[in-house]
């Protein structure tokens, strides 16, 4: 497998949230090439579930897409912080939601060729709720939808971030039993997911 040789590294400008760096690198011809990405620390996305089996979502508006947004609760790893912990207090700042049993169902990477950032899954029963605790550059709404429901969102494109529909490529299977024919699965009872997730 061809692979491309790391000569160098540097940074070209640093923030709060991002690095954005520069790398060359070495080809399997020997010539030498330029490598621009974001690196990242990492971040960790929650799906909330509340006692009767609704799932908490946020909608806000997206700065790039300039438009509204169907999410996940979400938010980067500050330094010296773990990615638990990270989703514990974006699901508080942005819903209000106080949760336990926190279960990590995985993680991925939202854009491997631009940006080294990984993403910490999490699903989590929601206990109490109370008020948001926004930035001041937020404005956020909090909507709450039954499984199939958001599966129908993603199908009608309402959801469209894309790492909100990774997250629930990661738990969807959670939430429902699959029965073998054309009708719909059938949904899965709250006790049953957590029982099945804390099992695993």
């Amino acid at each position: 497998m061809k692979r491309l040789k790391k000569l160098s590294e540097e940074t070209i400008h640093d923030n709060p949230w991002w690095t954005y760096k520069h790398d060359t690198y070495e080809k399997p011809n020997g010539e030498t090439g330029d490598y621009y990405y974001c690196d990242a620390k990492g971040y960790a996305m929650v799906i909330p579930v509340l006692e009767d089996g609704r799932i908490v979502l946020t909608l806000q508006h997206r700065y790039l897409a300039n438009k509204q947004s169907i999410e996940f609760p979400a938010g980067g790893i500050e330094d010296s912080a773990d990615a638990l912990s990270c989703a514990k207090r974006e699901l508080k700042e942005e819903t209000g939601c106080v949760a336990e049993d926190f279960i990590k169902l995985g993680i991925f990477e939202p854009h491997n060729s631009m940006t080294k950032d990984t993403a910490h899954v999490f699903l989590a029963k929601v206990v109490e709720q109370g008020q948001q605790q926004l930035e001041d550059t937020e404005d956020i709404e909090i909507l709450y939808r039954r499984p199939d429901e958001i599966d129908d969102m993603i199908k009608r494109n309402d959801i469209w971030d894309g790492e909100t529909m990774a997250a629930w490529a990661l738990a969807r299977h959670h939430f429902f039993v699959e029965k073998y024919s054309e009708e719909k699965p059938a949904l899965n009872p709250l006790h049953k997911v957590f029982d099945t997730l804390l099992d695993i």
